[in-house]
């Protein structure tokens, strides 16, 4: 097997050979990369070589996906494929697609070809390995064939990135075991979704639904059975709650997690996550039978995401002492209160006050998560440290004019709302868009009995706006709102406007911060900075002790709340593998 020691004491020339066929036909990669010795570990070669080829021209980098074989394509049926590309190609079962899925492949490749003029590139073993099989592979091509440039050739270059990478886990002979490890839960916790969803394939679990207990049941297994936690149980909102004893079992305890529920027809990492990794951390304590300083505590918390009431933190909330008794007379859409659904679910509302956590007992609050973004993934580099969770405030408003027939009334005398809520979306495109780490958004806009032939005389919309400050939060609302009243002056209709939400940014605890930076850095990996745009559990146990995030990179372009929301096994394992040394870090100095 092929170690780093020896690429490191290598010449240029023993330094390509011994890299040759990491990347199909193109041993300049290796060449350009040898300079940039010594790699201290194999997840700081794999980054070299991606950046030897981010490096490289467009049109180096377009011969660079040339260089690559079609799927199911001449080079196959020839047997003229390289053994990597043969092996990669057959555990797909490509060569044995019938002859249609054979015939329809090679529709694709032809149409993809004229479209982009490269061949279409997919990591066909995976993001587990193990190879993808030839109906994902259809459905992906398909997919990707709608695809703009510019995208295709950066998603094309990613594929080979992760081709290279399991080819050099194979060279290397390394197995990520912790990242199968997390993958594979992650995948059998994702059997359990709601009916309707269910039967379409779809991952949907929302509070306490049979499959939201399903789930917390299998988490309970997992952390008693196969983790070896001292203590587990399910609390009284549904949380699910593992403790690892430390060495001094009344010793502060390191509090992590993240949620188990879902969005409706959303992915298999969102929150999960940031239960898993720490899971499979206490696993192998307890298999090497150490025991910390301090306790470990991991909280699978029953929701975050608000889809069956209108209740967001309800898990993290009960442990800051920020459950809202009120929400307990809120009805879902089958008219089921919360208070039935917990009742119905055999938890003690009577206990929830108690779930609240005394801070001083707790060193602070960490959490993982996938990053639900593209920046990670354009950058390809695999984890990303968070500064800040963005502060947010919501509106939701309508824009009243005066409707009228479309044919008759002149361009001037016109009070048109939805060209006013039109206008305002480009300013919050244009403000937001002038200030790093600020994003606005008018995610709904409608036009109440709408005719193709009418002026709109009304239109509703909705405003969220984002920064990583609370003062960059309320400068651009500030802002947003002032346009609105001129733009509605200047076109003579009314508005009205409604603030729904409002939450502080919480930035990040410097010590904690730079734990995850020396923890990334450990790694071989560089340190990337960046804001989390989205909100988190984090920001509640923000309100009462110190918190800070990690990021894990996603695949197709980081998307999430979608089931097309995808991790790698060897990305999983790094994330493991930061949280083992953040916490080895901690045991050294915990203060």
């Amino acid at each position: 097997m092929l170690t780093l020691d020896q690429l490191n004491a290598a010449s240029q020339a023993e330094f390509t050979a011994l890299l040759d066929g990491v990347y199909e036909h193109s041993p300049w990669i290796a060449e350009a990369t040898w300079a940039k010795r010594p790699f201290h570990s194999l997840a700081g070669l794999k980054l070299a070589l991606a950046a030897t080829v981010r490096g490289a021209v467009h049109d180096v980098q377009v011969r660079l996906i040339r260089a690559h074989p079609e799927l199911a394509g001449k080079a196959m049926v020839s047997k003229t494929l390289t053994a990597e590309s043969t092996n990669e190609q057959g555990k797909a079962g490509l060569t044995d697609c019938t002859p249609e899925e054979f015939a329809h492949i090679q529709r694709l490749n032809a149409d993809y070809n004229a479209k982009f003029g490269w061949p279409f590139i997919l990591a066909v073993r995976g993001p587990r390995g193990l190879g993808l099989n030839r109906h994902e592979i259809i459905a992906t091509f398909e997919r990707r064939l709608a695809g703009h440039p510019d995208f295709e050739l950066a998603e094309c270059l990613r594929n080979i990135h992760r081709i290279a990478e399991i080819r050099l886990n194979d060279k290397f002979g390394v197995v990520p075991e912790q990242g199968n490890l997390v993958w594979d839960w992650a995948e059998k916790l994702a059997a359990h979704s709601d009916p309707g969803f269910a039967e379409q394939g779809q991952l949907t679990v929302t509070y306490l639904t049979d499959a939201h207990r399903a789930c917390a049941q299998r988490l309970s297994h997992w952390m008693r059975e196969d983790c070896g936690f001292d203590e587990v149980s399910i609390d009284a909102v549904g949380n699910v709650v593992g403790v690892y004893h430390g060495s001094d079992p009344g010793a502060k305890r390191l509090l992590t997690g993240s949620h188990y529920d879902t969005v409706r027809n959303g992915g298999k990492y969102d929150g999960r996550l940031g239960i898993l990794v720490p899971m499979a951390c206490v696993r192998a304590l307890k298999q090497a039978g150490r025991r910390l300083p301090f306790g470990l505590e991991v909280v699978g918390f029953a929701e975050e995401e608000g889809q069956r009431y209108k209740a967001t933190f309800l898990g993290s909330g009960a442990l800051t002492g920020h459950f809202d008794p009120a929400w307990l007379d809120q009805a879902d859409a089958d008219g089921v209160t919360m208070r039935q659904a917990m009742q119905h679910a055999g938890l003690c509302i009577d206990d929830i006050p108690k779930l609240k956590r005394d801070a001083s007992r707790y060193l602070g609050f960490v959490e993982v998560h996938i990053e639900q973004g593209p920046v990670l993934n354009e950058v390809e580099i695999p984890l990303g440290v968070v500064t800040s969770i963005n502060g947010s405030v919501r509106y939701v408003g309508e824009v009243i004019g005066q409707a009228s027939h479309a044919g008759t009334t002149p361009m001037d005398r016109r009070r048109d709302a939805a060209a006013a809520v039109a206008e305002l979306l480009l300013y919050v495109e244009k403000r937001a868009g002038s200030v790093p780490d600020v994003v606005g958004t008018v995610g709904m806009l409608n036009v109440p009995a709408g005719s193709i032939n009418v002026v709109p005389g009304r239109c509703a919309f909705s405003l969220d706006l984002r920064a990583t400050t609370n003062a960059a939060r309320d400068a651009l609302a500030d802002d947003v709102v002032a346009e609105l009243a001129r733009i509605c002056d200047r076109r003579g209709v009314a508005y009205r406007l409604e603030e729904t939400m409002r939450a502080a940014a919480a930035p990040s605890a410097p010590a904690w911060q730079a734990r995850w930076e020396a923890a990334v850095q450990a790694l071989g990996l560089p340190v990337f900075r960046m804001p989390s745009g989205a909100g988190h559990d984090a920001m509640k146990l923000h309100e009462v002790m110190p918190q800070a995030m990690l990021f894990m990179r996603g695949l197709n372009a980081g998307i999430s709340h979608n089931p097309l929301e995808a991790i790698t096994n060897d990305d999983t394992d790094l994330c493991v593998r930061a949280f083992q040394r953040l916490i080895e870090q901690l045991a050294k100095n915990p203060s």
